[in-house]
């Protein structure tokens, strides 16, 4: 997008939309990496507050314990429910995704200028400002 197009807050919006979008997408293929059991989970897998169904989230449950990603254990008083523990796999799998998004990301951070990288320094808590709301 010409730069001309940023200076509305309309402009901007699209501009931080598209980008941020692209940037996304793009992190969750390096999620997937090149093999190993993190290409067969999916982001609502790993999502802390995803909306899904019950006989969704039932199922998903009954994979990540099938892979050993988290532990199921009867609530000590409602039968109802369960506990669900992450497992030290589990923990280890997430902080491999995130390791490896992160060393993607940086490595492109790499590829910027010295005033490029400034601007986002300053941008980051803005991002996050927004990202919160």
């Amino acid at each position: 997008m010409p730069q001309a197009a940023t200076r509305s807050d309309a402009g901007l919006a699209t501009a931080l939309r598209i980008s941020i979008s692209r940037l996304a997408r793009r992190l969750r293929v390096e999620r997937l990496g090149l093999g190993g059991t993190e290409t067969v989970l999916s982001d609502i897998q790993l999502a802390e507050y995803e909306k899904v169904q019950p006989p969704s989230m039932t199922r998903v449950i009954a994979v990540l314990e099938e892979r050993h990603l988290v532990q199921r254990e009867p609530h000590p008083s409602d039968r109802r429910q369960v506990i669900l523990t992450v497992t030290a796999e589990g923990r280890a799998l997430v902080n491999r995704v995130r390791r490896r998004r992160e060393a993607w990301l940086a490595q492109r951070l790499q590829e910027l200028t010295p005033e490029e990288r400034t601007i986002l320094r300053a941008a980051a808590p803005i991002l996050e400002k927004l990202s919160q709301s």
